[in-house]
């Protein structure tokens, strides 16, 4: 196995590994990101708001199978891996410890949602069993992934390459065989069929690569009783955030019989998911350099990982909530196919669940940066739990005040409104809870640049958006393409204007590409 470990953690050479594995993860996620929002759109106008959302809401429930099935392995396992990861015996056996508790856990998990399903009412209609039998390959395939294992190695390349050319696969597959010349609740069987694929494929190549990495010859005995009290509040966490997340799309599921409000819900905040995934993606690259310096007790670059990352987070997230806020009816016309006569009266109030739940793509990310940078490798995970079980009670409670007294004609904004507010509370006090390292990194002036140049972003696209759609020639069906172009041209030129004004304002992230900069703290470091 090739030697990954750093002997010294020395400025330049981390800070570079470090970019340019953000860089990688950043890439593969916006590829993925966009043959997602490619396909997701199609997908909506086949199969229509009902049975998008009785997809969406079966796959909820299949999900908490899919976390009790990890029990947070991957998080513990990348910690833990990454100690002994020069030390091949001893990495192997770490490996076929978490390996076999997965794969236990995983039946567990599968048994208890069996039996679950048959005693469910909703569940005796066959279109529910067998769709959730269908996704619960899933986590049973899940099981031989062995992300974790690359991610501790901190094989970011090989897993960007393998991810984009299994989602490419799958949305091939998707345009081909997801057609309206079937009914809908038949074609959303083929549709969760392509989705599972990508999983089976990531698992057969990385079960082909892994023995160049790790043996299962047993060497020892296994210590799984050392793992079993963090795991354990891992798993709590895990859990409850996983129920924090779907609480949302749970309770509109069983407000509205039809499902078509969960499926206007989830055209939403299909954009926001994707930012949210977008930034989240990245702990790939922060948990375990995280890691890494606390166990060395390198504070200063603890804390300057810590800035960058959240520098990375705002400079994302705010330019994306401005555009989108100021851009939702184009949007989430565009993601469910709703820019036709035909389609008006469905995924209605889907513009309006963008704009109440837009911030989460700021407050969601540095919640997540928090647990999985500062929490983690400071062993506070706690903190997080308790945080998030007040969170899931609190989101609860609002969303059924707002969905049933407050808003009862439009449950959908009810919810929305409840979670929006539920998120902002939790991070405020996640960032006092973790002041020491958090409170800095979040509140400073270079983050203020950047907001700055958002609040212009946002002007400029609530003014140039309708100017530009007015003068674009098509409509009737051809109004998509007015919407594509509106898009691209506001996008386009909001995207100048904040590079340059962040360039102008020399704010750190943009700046630290440019050649001057990059010999000034070359010059330093070797100072």
């Amino acid at each position: 196995m090739e030697d990954v470990k750093e002997k010294k953690p020395v400025a330049h050479n981390g800070s570079s590994n470090v970019r340019v594995n953000v860089v990688i993860n950043l890439i593969r996620t916006l590829t993925l990101t966009i043959l997602s929002f490619i396909t997701f759109p199609y997908v909506c106008r086949i199969l229509g708001d009902s049975v998008l959302g009785i997809y969406t809401w079966v796959n909820t429930f299949v999900y908490y199978f899919l976390i009790l099935a990890k029990i947070s392995i991957p998080n513990i396992a990348i910690r833990e891996c990454m100690k002994v990861r020069d030390d091949k015996v001893a990495f192997s056996h770490k490996v076929q410890e978490f390996y076999l508790l997965q794969a236990f856990m995983t039946l567990f998990s599968f048994a208890l949602m069996v039996a679950i399903i048959s005693s469910v009412p909703t569940f005796q209609d066959q279109t529910y069993s067998q769709l959730a039998f269908l996704l619960s390959i899933n986590f049973l395939a899940g099981v031989f992934s062995f992300e974790w294992v690359y991610i501790a190695l901190e094989k970011h390349f090989y897993i960007a390459v393998r991810s984009i050319m299994t989602l490419a696969l799958s949305a091939v597959l998707t345009f081909i065989y997801v057609t309206a010349q079937n009914q809908p609740i038949r074609i959303v069987f083929v549709y969760g069929g392509i989705t599972i694929l990508s999983t089976i494929l990531t698992s057969l190549i990385n079960c082909m690569i892994l023995p160049k990495y790790v043996s299962f010859k047993k060497t020892g005995p296994y210590e799984f009783r050392e793992m079993i009290r963090p795991l354990f509040v891992l798993f709590l966490i895990s859990f409850v955030l996983t129920f924090y997340n779907e609480t949302d799309v749970l309770l509109l599921g069983f407000l509205d019989p039809t499902k078509s409000a969960v499926g206007a819900y989830s055209v939403g905040v299909k954009g926001i998911d994707i930012i949210i995934t977008v930034i989240t993606s990245l702990y790939a690259v922060f948990m375990p350099r995280a890691n890494f310096y606390y166990q060395k007790d390198d504070k200063r670059f603890f804390k300057n990982l810590i800035s960058y990352s959240m520098n990375i987070t705002f400079f994302i997230a705010v330019p994306a909530i401005a555009t989108m806020t100021t851009l939702a009816s184009p949007v989430t016309a565009l993601i469910s196919g709703n820019y036709t006569a035909e389609a008006i009266n469905t995924y209605q109030d889907s513009s309006w669940v963008l704009v109440i739940l837009s911030i989460m793509m700021l407050t969601y990310s540095i919640g997540d940066n928090i647990y999985t940078e500062i929490l983690l490798p400071t062993k506070r995970e706690k903190i997080y739990l308790y945080t998030m079980i007040i969170g899931v009670l609190l989101n609860v409670g609002l969303s059924l005040l707002f969905a049933l007294v407050i808003w009862p004609d439009h449950q959908v904004i009810g919810v929305a409104v409840a979670t929006g507010l539920t998120d902002i509370l939790i991070l405020g006090y996640l960032v006092y809870q973790t002041r020491e390292y958090a409170l800095h990194a979040v509140f400073n002036f270079n983050n203020l640049k950047i907001i700055i140049l958002g609040a212009i972003v946002a002007v400029l696209s609530y003014f140039l958006g309708p100017i530009f759609l007015r003068l674009l020639p098509w409509t009737g069906n051809d109004v998509w393409k007015s919407y594509v172009l509106e898009l691209v041209i506001v996008v386009g030129i909001d995207a100048v204007v904040y590079i340059l004004g962040l360039l102008l304002m020399k704010e750190k992230l943009v700046s630290s590409f440019l050649p001057s900069h990059r010999k000034e703290m070359e010059e330093k470091n070797n100072g």
